[in-house]
């Protein structure tokens, strides 16, 4: 498990970096069309040193814990590609990622690398939200004879539906930070007021309702 400690860091470097933005009056908007107090963009990360540097030795030392018989680190692409290789340097184990879908032509290849059959791996993600990218790379790695056998991210929204699937994908997984904990940190250093916690907590219960009022 992950310190509060660590995880109240990283949501402090988040911030800093601006790589979440927080905005309840004019809401993000998302690809799929669903309004959002929150906007995440975990690869502007990988401009700070520092927090790089801390990101990728928080994330292998919870591997290092939860999953020490992994044999490989997978990336998710595109933004798992570069953080699942910075861990596998740190951890020195093999590096494969996950395409969102397989190539068109060539070899015609979902996954990128070589891992040998039945490899136990860790799933590297930088967000998860609905959790639908994260366990079709899961699905596709398990179809292809690997052994997923965890899957780590910085930063996750905690909606209960998605903790729900990935117990019926049966891939347990471990973040760095969540959205209540980001929100909290948020209070703290006055980014946001309380009452646009508040706000901001009512959509994290229940993301589609939330959004429905700015239709």
């Amino acid at each position: 498990m992950v310190s509060t400690e660590i995880s109240a860091k990283i949501a402090q470097y988040l911030l800093e970096c601006e790589a979440v933005k927080l905005n309840v009056e004019n809401p993000f908007t998302w690809t799929s069309g669903m309004r959002s107090p929150v906007y995440c963009d975990n690869r502007v990360t990988l401009s700070f040193p520092i927090i790089r540097k801390y990101i990728t030795e928080s994330l292998s030392a919870v591997i290092r814990t939860e999953y020490p018989e992994a044999q490989a680190i997978v990336g998710v692409a595109t933004a798992g590609i570069p953080q699942g290789a910075l861990i596998a340097d740190e951890l020195n184990l093999p590096f494969a990622y996950v395409r969102s879908e397989a190539k068109k032509h060539g070899l015609k290849n979902a996954i990128e690398g070589r891992l040998e059959s039945g490899a136990k791996v860790v799933v590297v993600e930088d967000l998860i939200s609905t959790g639908k990218s994260s366990l079709k790379a899961v699905e596709d790695l398990r179809e292809s004879g690997i052994e997923v056998i965890g899957l780590v991210s910085i930063f996750n929204y905690g909606f209960e539906a998605t903790k729900n699937k990935f117990a019926e994908a049966h891939c347990p997984y471990v973040s760095l930070c969540d959205f209540n904990t980001l929100a909290n940190e948020a209070v703290k250093i006055n980014y946001i007021s309380g009452e646009a916690q508040a706000k901001i907590s009512a959509w994290s219960l229940d993301a589609e309702a939330w959004s429905n009022q700015w239709q």
